[in-house]
């Protein structure tokens, strides 16, 4: 009973806290639109209602070009997450492996992503490709950070215990290292989720075809007459990386069921 009572009242928090900023973005949008022109304040803040108006309006075109973003963006993040796992694994084999690639990883990470979109679809002139590179360009580095933290936390009783019992190196993976890593490697995904769909939409900013970024860019252009339409395009995105975040929670709660947050405390049932 306790720990549902805790559960039910963390769930409440969450609904108050977001009914409050949405009453708080309705109430700053109403305090503009006081001191301003209606087209002043709706370029700073328009109404909630609106944007949620154009969300409904423009209902057909958002999912459509959502969906390209959407469907970029984890082609990408799935490669990423791959090689990212690939390269984790093969940097736990040995400490001198893990000493020279690291260096190479790391200053993959110094050009930012709105530097190097342009230069990425420059080069391949194909905006799906793009999309694709620069998502999982995201997701690779917070995989590789993650998963081999957990590859790392793994018992050495436990290694020493398979060892002494003539395990392979393939079966201490797969039976100790490998469930030892998953909860980094989810953490890293988590990550990395909502990064994929935002460097997807970076490169429909530089000129691609079609995409949510590209929404963007012809709604600023039209200016206050379809601010409706921008900023439904952020919230659509807000809610593209929120479902990414809240799919891989799930599979995190189903496929490690052993992490102390997903394990019933039975001992509070009284």
């Amino acid at each position: 009973m306790f720990l549902h009572t805790n559960k039910l009242g963390f769930r409440s928090w969450v609904v108050i806290w977001i009914l409050s900023v949405l009453l708080l973005w309705e109430g700053i949008a109403w305090i503009l639109h006081l001191f301003l022109s209606p087209q002043q304040a709706a370029s700073r803040l328009p109404y909630l209602h609106e944007v949620l108006a154009a969300l409904f309006r423009y209902s057909g075109t958002l999912a459509e070009q959502g969906a390209v973003t959407f469907g970029n963006a984890a082609i990408g993040f799935a490669g990423g997450t791959v090689l990212g796992l690939l390269l984790a694994l093969l940097m736990s084999v040995a400490v001198w492996v893990e000493r020279t690639l690291s260096p190479y990883v790391i200053s993959s990470q110094m050009v930012p992503v709105i530097g190097l979109a342009p230069i990425v679809y420059g080069i391949i002139h194909n905006a799906e490709w793009a999309r694709i590179i620069m998502a999982a360009y995201v997701t690779f580095f917070p995989i590789i950070i993650h998963t081999l933290k957990g590859l790392k936390s793994a018992a050495p009783e436990h290694l020493e215990l398979m060892r002494s019992c003539g395990a392979s190196l393939p079966a201490r993976y797969i039976k100790c290292l490998l469930p030892s890593a998953l909860p980094g490697l989810f953490s890293g995904m988590k990550i990395a989720a909502p990064l994929a769909v935002t460097s997807s939409i970076v490169v429909e900013l530089m000129g691609a075809p079609d995409g949510l970024g590209v929404l963007m860019v012809s709604s600023l252009y039209y200016g206050s007459a379809q601010i409706g339409m921008f900023w439904a395009t952020i919230m659509l995105s807000i809610g593209i990386g929120l479902i990414s975040y809240l799919a891989i929670s799930l599979a995190e709660r189903w496929l490690t069921p052993w992490q102390p947050e997903f394990r019933a405390k039975g001992g509070h049932a009284a």
